[in-house]
């Protein structure tokens, strides 16, 4: 089985626009992405998926730069786009990520692979169903086959924009399982998409990354018990409704 992570990526975001490409230390945003990936154990490969718009050549040049795949298709119809992505790099099975996560964990990711492949009967399995781990360590598995199925039937704009409500949303339709950490932890925000979320992820690279080297949950969570005013940073950002969000990697 093909497991394929594909990374959504574009330069237009709504609330902090280019934030991909914004120097994280030595790298963009989108680089640091594609490396964490690649330090997964269970993945066999990874895609960028972005737009065809000129503006995203710079996100194809990096994607391409640093070891990535690229598949471009439309920007609006986002569901589409990955669908596409994934028959187009022949993926049985597609890891989504997005690429405003920099602090992905790649070992969070092969322990929810390897659970993916280890249940009888699944065709989406998640850590965003019911929110445990920080927002911004999103994962969402789930095969071709469901994808393919959800880009042919799904007809609302936000289920085009954000490819996998149209899964769980639809529990008759389709197996469905929650990841759930021992301990709830959701209300940390390790994702970007404000200054306020990129004080916070700059100042965790200050004190973490080293180059070649990949810091862990359990890192980040051992610096906020010794910084608790990290915290602060950016506790304070909403993070956007399903259907009010334009933002549309």
């Amino acid at each position: 089985m093909n497991t394929i992570a594909i990374i959504q990526a574009r330069m237009s975001s709504t609330r902090l626009p280019g934030k991909v490409m914004k120097k994280l230390a030595d790298k963009s945003v989108l680089a640091h992405v594609i490396s964490r990936l690649q330090a997964s154990k269970t993945l066999d490969g990874l895609v960028v998926a972005t737009t065809t718009h000129s503006v995203d050549d710079a996100i194809v040049a990096e994607s391409r730069k640093y070891g990535a795949g690229v598949f471009r298709g439309s920007e609006e119809d986002v569901l589409g786009r990955y669908a596409a992505a994934a028959g187009d790099c022949g993926a049985d099975v597609v890891v989504r990520i997005t690429s405003d996560c920099p602090l992905i964990d790649p070992e969070l990711i092969d322990h929810m692979v390897r659970k993916f492949f280890s249940l009888p009967a699944v065709d989406y399995l998640s850590n965003t169903l019911e929110r445990t781990y920080p927002r911004g360590l999103d994962v969402e598995i789930f095969s071709r086959k469901v994808l393919a199925m959800a880009a042919q039937q799904a007809q609302e704009p936000f289920e085009r924009e954000h490819v996998t409500p149209y899964l769980y949303q639809h529990e008759d339709l389709f197996q469905l399982v929650s990841h759930k950490d021992l301990v709830d932890r959701s209300h940390y925000r390790w994702t970007l998409d404000t200054p306020s979320d990129w004080q916070f992820i700059e100042a965790v690279y200050q004190y973490l990354y080293r180059p070649g080297e990949t810091f862990t949950t359990a890192d980040v969570f051992a610096l906020l018990q010794r910084h608790p005013e990290m915290e602060k940073l950016n506790e304070h950002v909403e993070q956007k409704k399903l259907e009010d969000d334009h933002c549309g990697l």
